[in-house]
């Protein structure tokens, strides 16, 4: 699939590209990303959550840190390795951010092993134990060597290694064991390698009460003797690798599809970026890994005694509701309900916004599956870039196909590590007629659409759904993120001219309401950013609220630097990464930071500029986005920044979601000059903004249930300059 030519000169960067001088006015992206893991490890800690939901957060914030080995990490080896001298914004060398990240990364690791400790202790005394395998005997012990000979042996393929056995071939993120052993016939000393499948589960649960679980490894070594009749076992010890995981696009294939399935193959097969062994291990036996696995690229570290703390959330599963948060049910919309449950009278008669995970994701399942029956209905389009493995939203496109019309599936190949799930889902819906699209070949599609065409009278009304999140239904329940539904004409044909951007390469010459990238929506932005200013030098009030996921761009900080430096007060919740340096005397004064970190992740991207007073106020610009502050975000994807002006619904997202974000000081962190985060302190005026919502549902699609004004009280913003 070529691209047009004047689709490529977009696609290269500015004629005039910012070039940041390396004066310590940035945080470097990498360190930045260590430090939200390390709230997440913090998470784990918090004696205020359930005991389960700690080593959730010590799950999750093993599982981050794998992926940021697999792509971040591997990508500053892969400069490394070609010399590229690339530095970053804040003026290191790959060489320089990698010992950074080593040292940091290692600390870490060591935090984790050291949390896991102490939550096995606390474990321990709720009833659910970890155990070691020297710690079981009698009627357990039996049990198990049955379920070793019977569910685990027929599993296993022991391999020797010497001459004739060279070594095998570790996956990606693999478990296995090496063992040092003699035979006992001639005391000939043999090493053998044993891989623990991925389909085997971490770990087993034994029978009864209390809960008792045993890693797979444990079992594996506990019951070796079977491995290895005839055999002394002198050491052993558990090791794991993390590959190179990225999968970079070239310009010139031919076939979209088909190089994805092969790039997904060679993932599989990437170069080692890591290898983890365990704490204590023999000289031997590290020898040996670190002559086959580490090579010159390698990170090697010992990482304690449980490698792979991503894979504790299987004990999250435990059936223990009185150690886990309390469950909690999402409502529907109650304006859907009030017009008999059809989404389009809803939106027709008014825009709405729902507000997830505390409003149900499934609205959104509701109105593609009334789109799906519905006989009016001439066409859908819709962008797809994760949509999980049991996804309701391919059912409702399938059924539309296959009642006679006409459905479009941009279906983004790119989106990491669901590659190979997406291939699936096209290749369904291509077997239901409907028409699949891939997009861009260096361009990913991450902005979140859906276009519903629909005959009503002797025209067609469009109706639209904009999302700041993923059309996941799994997701959708843990993330916190915005469903904007209208059918604003204007906003219709902005969603046509995208569709039709994407599909056919036909670049829109003009835009109502809807900004794009990376057509304009820095450009736009920073005009935004640009109006603040001119309204703080005419000696008005002048702000900017933005709350996003990762906040990089070196053009957008540096005209954030420009706006705090001109008295424009700003206030970014930024969860992940930021590279900006807040409350620096004469750079960044009026700039405040803060990440929020709980019971769900802040996802939705909201964005509001004062307008010529504080905020918050009616006549504010506020905006919706599926973009993050991040090069790649503004250059290299697809995405939307859309403007709320239904006033019920600027109201719901600035005065509440927005105000609701900045008043949170049970779960947010402030990011100091010096690049540490320091956790709020609640005082004697707490606040918990998800447990807020929770409790206080959003304006969104409240209808009649507002004709009491008490229905959602009023917050207030308190603010200490």
């Amino acid at each position: 699939m070529t691209r047009p030519a004047h689709i490529a000169k977009m696609a290269e960067p500015d004629d005039d590209p910012f070039v940041p001088e390396p004066s310590g006015r940035y945080f470097n992206r990498e360190l930045s990303w260590l430090a939200f893991n390390r709230r997440v490890l913090e998470e784990a800690c918090n004696s205020a959550h359930p005991l389960l939901e700690r080593l959730r957060f010590l799950s999750i914030s093993g599982s981050n840190l794998d992926e940021f080995f697999m792509v971040r990490v591997a990508g500053l080896k892969g400069q490394q390795s070609q010399d590229v001298g690339q530095r970053s914004v804040d003026g290191l060398t790959p060489g320089q951010q990698l010992s950074g990240i080593v040292a940091e990364a290692d600390a870490l690791l060591a935090s984790q092993q050291a949390v896991w400790g102490d939550l096995r202790h606390l474990l321990d005394d709720a009833g659910i134990f970890v155990l070691r395998r020297d710690a079981i005997d009698g009627e357990a012990h039996g049990w198990l060597e049955t379920h070793f000979r019977e569910q685990i042996f027929p599993i296993l393929t022991p391999q020797a290694l010497d001459p004739a056995h060279p070594f095998p071939f570790i996956p990606n993120k693999g478990l296995s064991i090496i063992f040092d052993l003699t035979r006992v016939s001639d005391e000939e000393p043999i090493m053998e390698l044993v891989m623990l499948p991925a389909t085997m589960p971490r770990f087993v649960r034994m029978p009864g009460e209390p809960s008792r679980y045993i890693s797979i490894e444990a079992i594996v070594r506990r019951f070796s003797a079977q491995l290895f009749p005839g055999y002394v076992v002198n050491g052993s010890a558990t090791f794991r690798v993390l590959r190179d995981s990225d999968i970079e696009i070239e310009e010139e294939a031919e076939d979209l599809v088909r190089y994805f399935a092969n790039a997904i193959k060679r993932r599989r097969r990437g170069r080692v970026i890591r290898l983890e062994m365990e704490t204590g291990i023999p000289d031997s036996l590290s020898a040996v890994l670190r002559d086959e696995l580490g090579g010159s690229d390698a990170i090697i570290t010992e990482s304690g005694n449980l490698l792979g703390i991503g894979d504790l959330d299987m004990l999250v599963d435990e059936d223990r509701p009185d150690l886990k948060f309390p469950s909690f049910s999402p409502r529907f919309p109650e304006r859907i309900r009030e017009f008999a449950g059809d989404c389009f009278a809803a939106i027709r008669a008014k825009d709405i916004v729902v507000h997830h995970p505390y409003e149900t994701f499934e609205v959104v399942i509701a109105f593609l599956k009334q789109a799906a029956a519905d006989p009016d209905v001439v066409a859908i389009k819709q962008t797809l870039y994760r949509a999980g493995k049991q996804s309701a939203i391919i059912n409702a496109l399938i059924a539309a196909a296959e009642a006679g019309k006409s459905v479009t599936a941009i279906v983004e190949l790119k989106a990491r590590f669901d590659e190979e799930q997406n291939l699936y889902w096209a290749a369904a819906l291509e077997r239901a007629g409907v028409q699949v699209v891939y997009g861009f070949i260096d361009w990913k599609t991450h902005a979140k659409v859906s276009m519903v065409v629909r005959r009503e009278g002797n025209a067609f009304r469009t109706y639209c759904h904009f999302g700041t999140g993923n059309y996941h239904p799994v997701t959708a329940r843990i993330y916190t993120d915005l469903s904007f539904f209208t059918a604003d004409p204007a906003l219709g044909r902005d969603a046509a001219r995208m569709f039709n951007y994407i599909t056919g390469y036909v670049e829109p010459t003009h835009m109502e309401r809807v900004s794009l990238s990376p057509r304009d929506l820095r450009a736009n932005l920073m005009a935004m950013i640009d109006d603040e200013i001119a309204n703080a030098r005419a000696g008005k009030p002048a702000g900017v609220w933005a709350k996003m996921n990762s906040l990089v761009d070196p053009a957008i900080i540096e005209k954030l630097y420009e706006a705090s430096a001109a008295g424009v007060e700003i206030d970014l919740i930024v969860r992940g990464i930021c590279c900006l340096k807040p409350g620096v005397e004469g750079l960044s004064d009026h700039i405040r930071v803060k990440s929020v970190i709980g019971r769900f992740l802040e996802h939705s991207r909201i964005w509001a500029f004062g307008n010529g007073k504080a905020l918050p106020n009616d006549g504010a610009k506020l905006f919706i986005s599926s973009a993050d502050w991040m090069p790649r975000n503004f250059d290299r994807r697809v995405e939307y920044m859309l403007p709320i002006l239904n006033p019920t619904v600027h109201d719901q997202i600035l005065d509440q979601v927005m105000v609701a974000n900045l008043l949170d000081n049970e779960q947010s962190w402030e990011l100091e000059p010096d690049g540490r985060y320091v956790r709020d302190e609640p005082g004697d005026r707490p606040f918990n903004l998800h447990r807020y919502f929770m409790t206080n549902p959003s304006l969104s699609g409240r209808g009649a249930a507002l004709e009491s004004r008490d229905a959602v009280p009023t917050l207030s913003l308190r603010r200490q300059r």
